[in-house]
């Protein structure tokens, strides 16, 4: 397939020409970019403060019932273990 030299030099100069219009923001001065980037990392930042403290939050009340739950777990099988190591050594008596 040859390519007409024309055509590719007509096609290249449109290009080049309309490239600077894609280029150009639309619209927006540098003082509206910079407010929206730091509005941006503003709400970024208010986001991960969330995370972290619904994280944190999560955390710590799943370690309360943890240890909670071991503790009366402990107490319980400690209880019950007492009490069937004395009817074994004294089985006449009850509970």
């Amino acid at each position: 397939m040859k390519w007409n030299p024309k055509l590719v030099t007509a096609f290249l100069a449109g290009a080049l020409t309309a490239a600077p219009a894609f280029a150009m923001p639309s619209g927006q001065s540098a003082k509206q970019d910079m407010k929206a980037a730091g509005q941006d990392t503003k709400y970024a930042a208010k986001d991960t403060g969330r995370a972290a403290k619904t994280g944190t939050k999560k955390a710590a009340r799943k370690t309360k019932n943890g240890t909670q739950d071991t503790y009366y777990n402990t107490k319980y099988h400690t209880k019950h273990a007492a009490h069937k190591a004395k009817n074994k050594v004294d089985p006449d008596q009850p509970y």
